[in-house]
């Protein structure tokens, strides 16, 4: 059976794009799924929050988006979290400039992810918080997307954006693109403010909307003292639980079973 890709991309940046990453990632791995995660960032935040050290990284998606070593080379175990990496660090930013002169460009990361299609239920792609070169990579090797947003001022431009963006993909080069999910990150129901975009999001996307909201007081995955996911840190956190919960709303709604 074929994995399930998933970017999880927001051209916005500070929105918990790496933290829902790594935390749906082990989340969906305690539900006994074979899960990939791909840093597509340079700045290699799901790496470390992996609890993979990115300065001695020797292969990962930088060589293999640039064809110098097959994936299930540059493939690492995060024991943290339970799940597979495909490493990222500052040596990435360099691909953006490299393959700007490469043929087929934007489909390095789907061409290579073929190779590992039938191991992994799920592969999760960590998007930089711009349209990158490397964005487009991630947006055409995945047959979905899951944004993660704040709700706040200017969240409904910022998303409208983000879905322009995959229909002009869908129509040009990646006809299964399609947005799986919104999910509201950081969430504090306190805020009257916080409440009043969540119901402006559920009028204008409806059923796109995850109904998982993650709390405000998650302890981030990739925070220099922990280093690993809030499932390993302490289950019983609500974070924890509220990952959990949105990795089993993820499976039903993908079709996998719980």
């Amino acid at each position: 059976m074929s994995a399930q890709i998933i970017a999880v991309a927001n051209q916005k940046g500070g929105v918990g794009k790496t933290t829902t990453t790594v935390n749906l990632a082990a989340s969906l791995a305690a539900r006994k799924q074979r899960v990939l995660v791909i840093d597509l960032d340079p700045q290699g935040n799901a790496t470390t929050g992996s609890g993979i050290d990115k300065a001695a990284i020797e292969q990962g998606v930088y060589q293999v988006v640039l064809g110098d070593t097959d994936i299930r080379s540059a493939v690492i175990r995060s024991e943290s979290g339970g799940y597979d990496v495909l490493a990222a660090n500052r040596a990435l930013a360099g691909a953006e400039v490299e393959l700007v002169q490469e043929i087929a460009r934007e489909i390095r990361l789907k061409n290579a992810l073929q190779a590992v299609d039938s191991d992994y239920d799920f592969v999760l792609i960590d998007c930089p918080p711009s349209l990158t070169l490397l964005t487009l990579n991630g947006l055409v090797a995945a047959n979905g997307v899951i944004v993660p947003m704040l709700c706040e001022y200017y969240a409904l431009e910022g998303i409208s954006d983000l879905v322009a963006t995959v229909r002009k993909i869908r129509q040009a080069i990646n006809p299964k693109l399609d947005v799986t999910g919104i999910v509201r990150t950081m969430y504090d129901g306190r805020s009257r403010l916080v409440v009043e975009v969540s119901e402006q999001l559920k009028q204008h996307f409806g059923n796109l909307m995850f109904d998982t909201t993650i709390p405000r007081n998650i302890r981030l995955a990739e925070a220099p003292s922990h280093g690993m996911p809030a499932l390993a840190y302490d289950a019983s956190a609500k974070g924890a639980k509220a990952y959990l919960a949105l990795a089993e709303e993820l499976m039903k709604r993908v079709g996998k079973t719980v």
